[in-house]
């Protein structure tokens, strides 16, 4: 039976998805999965119309790029968010029925997508952090400042957890090494979060 999960991790801009992600990629290593023969967990990049950031794992495609790939099919997921568009590449399908778990950067605004597609293969795993510490860290990135800063800062999304959808929780308020160690503890399944 394939035990393949597609771990979509979410939380607000400023929460440190990309830091956590960028973590775990760091410490899981194909090599161990294909030695110790468990499955292997693969990081799925997102296509963004906007150039890269620092601390983010995209493809950047123009608006023409984006919408011709969408045309074609090339997206298992995608949405729009802050006057981008973001996908997930149609290859995270390959890799579940291969017998990989898959972790996407996702957006709660767009959860029903997933849970369309995924169904009971879906792991939500929710990022939260203190509105103080998140609200600096957008401040300390750099990419917009005052009123597209307080904008970011007030951007709120109210979700609610799809019924027969597990959902773990990853507090990143403190040392990055923590909440990354209990994000690898949960995408290699040695316990709930």
């Amino acid at each position: 039976m394939n035990r393949a999960r597609l771990f979509y991790v979410m939380g607000p801009s400023g929460a440190g998805k990309d830091s956590l992600l960028d973590y775990a990629r760091g410490v899981l290593h194909v090599s161990d999965a294909l030695s110790s023969g468990s499955s292997p967990v693969l990081f799925a990049h997102r296509y963004i119309t906007r150039a890269p950031a620092d601390g983010e794992n995209h493809v950047a495609l123009s608006q023409a790029e984006f919408a011709l790939r969408h045309s074609l099919g090339c997206f298992a997921l995608d949405w729009d968010s802050h006057g981008c568009r973001y996908g997930i590449g149609i290859e995270i399908d390959a890799w579940l029925s291969a017998g990989a778990s898959v972790v996407v950067n996702g957006s709660r605004a767009f959860l029903a997508q997933a849970v369309a597609r995924y169904g009971e293969r879906l792991h939500l795993v929710e990022i939260r952090v203190d509105p103080e510490v998140r609200a600096q860290r957008l401040a300390n990135r750099g990419r917009e400042s005052g009123e597209a800063l307080d904008k970011r800062v007030a951007h709120q999304v109210s979700w609610t957890p799809p019924e027969g959808v597990a959902l773990s929780v990853v507090s990143n308020d403190g040392a990055l090494a923590v909440a990354g160690d209990r994000l690898v503890d949960l995408l290699c399944g040695r316990h709930a979060v």
